[in-house]
This record gives C-alpha cells, structure tokens and sequence, in this order.
C-alpha cells in the first residue's frame, strides 16, 4: 500500500496514494497525489467506466486496485468491493436498512488492518474482512447503546485508531474495540451530529473534536472524558461539516446562514477568538491549506467556493457556481457541482484560477458527495448511485 509522506512544512508530493479513509490519508481532505493531469477532463473526461450502487451518499475508500462504497438498493444497504480499475463487483455484503429521507447511507467506508468499518443511517455498525467481504463483527447501536438517531440520521464515517472505531453517536461519541466490537467507552444519552469525530493532540494528550446535536465536545480519545464543550445551536441541529484542528485551535462551521468560528484550546475551556458567517459549510467540510480555508459557502444547489484566512476569517476570494463538495490534491482543489461539473483550480488565497472542467455526472441527482481521487482516477458519486471513474493519467 503507498504511503502519504510529511514533511515540517505540510506534504510532499507523491506520484500516487491511496484513499483510504474518510477525507484521504490524513483526514484532511488533501492527498498529495502529483502524478495525476487535470487538462485530461478536457475537451471531454476520459470515463474509466460507470455503475450504479443504489441511493445514498457514501463516498469511497481506495487501496491499491480495491475500492469500498456503500448504498441502498430495496430496503438493503450493500458495502461494495469494486475494482478500481474496471468497477466490476470483487464482492458485496447486502444487510437490511431502511433507505429513509434523502435515501441511503451518508457515511463512508474505512479500511484498516485489512478490515473495512462501515456504518449504516440506522446505527449498524460492520467489520468486514477487506480481502472476502466476511463478516468479522456487526453491532446494532441502537440495541447495544440505546442510540438516538438524529433527523437525517448518521453520517459521520467511522475513526479508527488506535485499538478503537469510534462514532459520532449519543452526545459526545461511542468507542468500540476495532478487533471485537466490545464496548470501550461511552458517553452521555442525547443524540450526536453529522460530521466525523476528528483526532487530535492537545497538550500530549490524545483527544477528539466532536460536532455533535447543538456543541462541539472535546474529549479523551482513550476514555471519552468530557475535557471542554462550546455551544453551537444551528437550524435543524444541522451540524455536520468535519471541525478542523491547528495550532491549539478549531475552526468550525455549519449552514443555514450560522457561519464559522475560531475556538481557542489553549485555556482551560473553549473560548472564541472571532466568529463571522463568511464560511456557511452545509455538508462540505472545509480543507486547511498553507493558513488558508477552502470550503463551499452556502447550502448545498447554492454554495459558492471560499477561501478564508485562517488566523483571521476574513475572505480571500469567492467564486459563484452552485458548489456541492471538494477535496485538494497536490495544491488543486476539485469540486463538483449541482449540474455534475467537476472544477479543477489553483488552491491559492491569490484568487479563484481555473484549470480545467468536466461533466462527469448528471444534474437529475443531488452530487453532494466529495470527488475523491485515488492512484491516477477521479471518483465522483450521485445520490442516485451513479459511480464514475475518470481517467487522468
């Protein structure tokens, strides 16, 4: 498996990397993939080949020539196993799951160890062997933990690390043993929120940023421990783009016009450095680059591109364009778009400059699923379970 390597300064680019968890190697949105060629996507994108995996928004895992997804076909959620080259089935792992509003899974696939973790709109909780597809451990969270779904249901993808996966369910997260799937914390009763539970170090202890149904939690990744919270009511008790973590530091953001802040660790409780509305992150978690934010404004079908300041909040540049998602590979952002559009441009606070552009999906779905690009191919996934793979090579 190819590795990401660091260096002091940020990432070093590699030709090609695998994605191999929830927002790429280091779960930051960024690979630092070089050895890939966005004038490929134009005059017209290079398909590797389509297919289709049901509703759902999950997006994907890449190891190698393996990818895992997940979606909702019948009253079943399916985990694929596809390989990344043709997209043909290697194997899948159909279980029973309501499709419920906005239909099918929203969390996506995690490989370690060899395992795939995965988790379901309703709480099931899967390990399966990556190889076979065989189930190595299920728990239902809602019989084993007494979970309340929120509203849309779950939605963060599991964390693995360490000997734990850990959810973002009940107020302040759910700790499992990755091997068994044995209890190994957790917290308070109430509901969680959408985004996945972000790691951490603070002060050489070992923690997690949890955006949950109305605050962020930090807590003791070892023990669940409630260390600090910050209160953050939004409309719906829609919380769900990932918190980002730097110099003592989180900045979070939601939609429905509640806008960002920046939350100082470095006390003894959470405290506000600022708080604006220059950066409303509906579903798109935003992406920390050289002190800069990139991130989509606005709620999903009316988001525009942002760049902020870091330190200070203030806006850089915006670019209109009905913006869904995006990720940032070797200092390009890749976004998509309501109508399919895939956006390739300079990840810069100079200003917006375009690379290049595609259609790779169609407008008749919702694209809110982050493109992913993984070993030379670009993956990008509709609600209606189109999955295509583009060359760029």
């Amino acid at each position: 498996m190819k590795t990401t390597i660091l260096i002091v300064l940020g990432l070093l680019a590699s030709p090609a990397s695998d994605w191999t968890r929830w927002r790429g190697p280091e779960g930051t949105g960024i690979s630092a993939e070089a050895d890939w060629k966005p004038q490929a996507l134009m005059p017209a994108p290079k398909i590797a080949w389509r297919t289709s995996l049901g509703e759902g928004h999950s997006s994907v895992a890449v190891a190698g020539k393996r990818l895992y997804t997940m979606g909702n076909q019948k009253g079943r959620d399916i985990v694929y196993c596809l390989d990344a080259e043709t997209g043909k089935d290697v194997w899948r792992y159909p279980y029973g799951c309501t499709a419920g509003n906005y239909p099918g899974p929203r969390s996506s696939p995690v490989l370690d160890g060899g395992f795939v973790y995965t988790l379901s709109r309703d709480g099931d909780a899967l390990c399966l062997d990556a190889e076979s597809g065989r189930m190595k451990w299920q728990v239902d969270l809602r019989k084993a933990h007494s979970i309340v779904n929120p509203t849309w249901g779950l939605a963060g993808a599991p964390l693995v690390t360490g000997d734990l996966v850990i959810y973002n369910a009940r107020s302040h997260g759910i700790a499992l043993n990755k091997a068994s799937g044995q209890k190994a914390w957790v917290s308070g009763g109430g509901e969680g929120g959408y985004a996945t539970p972000v790691p951490f170090k603070l002060k050489d202890v070992d923690c997690l940023a949890m955006f949950g149904f109305t605050e962020l939690t930090v807590v003791e990744l070892a023990t669940g421990k409630r260390l600090q919270s910050y209160p953050w009511q939004t409309q719906y008790n829609v919380n769900s783009a990932d918190p980002v973590f730097f110099d003592e530091k989180i900045f979070i953001s939601s939609g429905y016009d509640r806008g960002c802040a920046l939350l100082d660790l470095s006390g003894k409780g959470l405290r506000s450095l600022w708080e604006n509305k220059n950066l409303s992150s509906h579903f798109a978690s935003p992406i920390l680059l050289d002190g800069h934010l990139y991130g989509v404004d606005g709620n999903t079908s009316n988001g525009r591109l942002r760049c902020l300041d870091a330190k200070t909040g203030q806006v850089k540049w915006t670019q209109t364009g009905n913006f869904e998602n995006l990720m940032i590979a070797a200092g390009k952002i890749l976004a998509i778009d309501k109508k399919g559009v895939l956006t390739v441009a300079e990840a810069t606070p100079a200003g917006f400059k375009e690379i290049a552009r595609a259609t790779v999906l169609s407008a008749r779905a919702q694209n809110w699923t982050a493109p992913v690009l993984a070993n030379g191919r670009i993956y990008c996934r509709n609600s209606d379970g189109d999955l295509v793979c583009v060359d760029v090579r």
